[in-house]
């Protein structure tokens, strides 16, 4: 249980700040930090929360756990912990909080801000994210790549870059986690699907006579057997709306599973009807229901504002890899004048969360795009108010253990991704979000032309040798998939 005793210690905190804030001037008001992480829960391994102070030219903050264990940092503009230090100081508030007082200059004049907690939860976190970094650029591939950033500290390694061909990278996932079990989308002159699966690595034309394109959009069963894909006609425009940049569209698509042992594509009419875009494939976590989403076609691009997609499910045999002729819908976003994308169900079975805008499938674009959550129980669904913003928020994944997610949004400054994590308790209740740390994050941030997408939680660091996957973009060799259609 979280004990709450900033107000006790405000005295004791103010006698312990700095030399330089002895003739500081107290005032209840919280400071007003870049990142805001007042009131954040927090993971114990997690990197150091480094932040600045709006408005001062000088920082001094004291870090207290609840066993009288300190830690500061002080500085021109930002803080900077002590990787060290910090990893100590909060293993020794793990289950509970950490308080933080924050005293700055400010137009010559010391002040000594309200104190803040941060919460310490004892769920764990994995070990990293894996996620895709795009310069802004739409005729064009820009640089681009895969990176993993380990989040107990700043290391971030890059995983495989477009400067290592000539196309662009996306659509990766792994199975729950693992990062010995991927696969990867490569689109361009040297298009392919990299697929790592029992230490084996392999590029793959995943595109046959009898399905319409590609395989993207991908999500792992959780035997590790099946890969449920999606297979779209995908386009892009651009608004005239000075609010709106670019609309990304399907002028069709469909779902199909890859059987990872037989190498065959299972497909079945109820997935892939006519005059029905189906995209956004995921599995439960016990195998045995395949959860998409589907629209009705209409014309593009004058019809697209009515282009509303629905959460569907239909069930799926494991052994014998059949989709089952059951089709239902489980939310009707269409009724709402919306549009669901991204479907993510919890690893626990619990919950499944989505994303919602007023249309379309790429939510990304749209500043309107929130976070909702359906109670797979009671398949009632509700907004995440407490972490959701005025700007976009899209694209989310589960930790392995459905204790943590992480997301996309564009809350920073209205124009890049950044990503950000919030705790989801036992109860379904998410905390406050905080932003991917950073060392002197507000100069990182503002010097970084980088839109971060696609985000997925690791359990460890992923063993992808760049080299051999280059070697494997780089020549025509492909192995075709086959097919089934049950």
């Amino acid at each position: 249980m979280k004990r709450l005793f900033c107000p006790i210690l405000v005295l004791l905190l103010l006698a312990a700040c700095s030399p330089k804030a002895r003739d500081a001037v107290a005032c209840g008001e919280r400071p007003d930090i870049y990142p805001d992480y007042v009131g954040v829960t927090v993971p114990v391994t997690i990197a150091p929360l480094d932040f600045t102070l709006k408005g001062a030219d000088a920082i001094d903050v004291l870090l207290s756990a609840p066993d009288g264990t300190e830690l500061r940092s002080a500085g021109k503009t930002s803080t900077r912990f002590s990787e060290k230090r910090w990893r100590k100081i909060l293993q020794r508030s793990a289950g509970d909080s950490l308080r933080v007082l924050v005293s700055g200059r400010i137009d010559g004049q010391w002040k000594i801000f309200a104190p803040f907690c941060l919460f310490v939860s004892t769920d764990a976190i994995d070990y990293g994210l894996t996620y895709r970094l795009l310069e802004p650029g739409y005729e064009i591939y820009s640089k681009m790549g895969i990176y993993e950033r380990e989040l107990s500290s700043f290391r971030q390694s890059a995983l495989l870059e477009n400067t290592q061909f000539d196309g662009c990278l996306n659509c990766h996932a792994s199975q729950q986690g693992d990062p010995g079990t991927w696969t990867l989308h490569i689109r361009g002159s040297h298009g392919a699907t990299l697929l790592q699966h029992k230490g084996k690595m392999a590029a793959y034309n995943t595109k046959t006579d009898s399905t319409l394109g590609f395989c993207v959009y991908p999500y792992w069963h959780p035997s590790g057997r099946y890969i449920a894909y999606s297979t779209n006609n995908t386009r892009q425009g651009f608004h005239v709306q000075p609010d709106k940049i670019i609309e990304v569209f399907d002028l069709d698509s469909d779902i199909q599973v890859y059987d990872v042992e037989r190498n065959e594509l299972i497909t079945a009419p109820q997935v892939k009807r006519p005059g029905i875009w189906e995209t956004f494939p995921v599995f439960s976590p016990d195998g045995g229901t395949l959860y998409f989403t589907a629209a009705k076609q209409v014309e593009i691009p004058g019809e697209l504002p009515q282009s509303r997609y629905n959460l569907m499910k239909v069930s799926f045999d494991p052994e014998t890899g059949r989709i089952g002729d059951d089709v239902e819908m489980v939310v009707d976003a269409a009724s709402q004048s919306k549009s669901l994308c991204f479907p993510r169900p919890s690893y626990d079975g619990k919950y499944l969360m989505y994303t919602l805008c007023d249309y379309g499938t790429f939510s990304i674009w749209h500043h309107e795009s929130d976070l909702w959550l359906l109670d797979l129980e009671t398949l009632e669904s509700r907004p995440l108010d407490g972490v959701n913003s005025a700007d976009t928020d899209s694209f989310h994944n589960w930790s392995s253990n459905s204790r943590w997610f992480v997301f996309s949004s564009r809350r920073d400054d209205g124009l890049f991704t950044r990503l950000y994590i919030a705790h989801f308790d036992d109860n379904g209740v998410a905390g406050k979000p905080f932003m991917l740390p950073q060392r002197d994050p507000k100069n990182y941030y503002e010097n970084f032309f980088f839109s971060y997408n696609v985000p997925e939680f690791v359990t460890g660091s992923v063993p992808l040798n760049r080299i051999r996957a280059q070697k494997a973009i780089n020549t025509p060799e492909r192995i075709p998939f086959g097919y089934r259609s049950k």
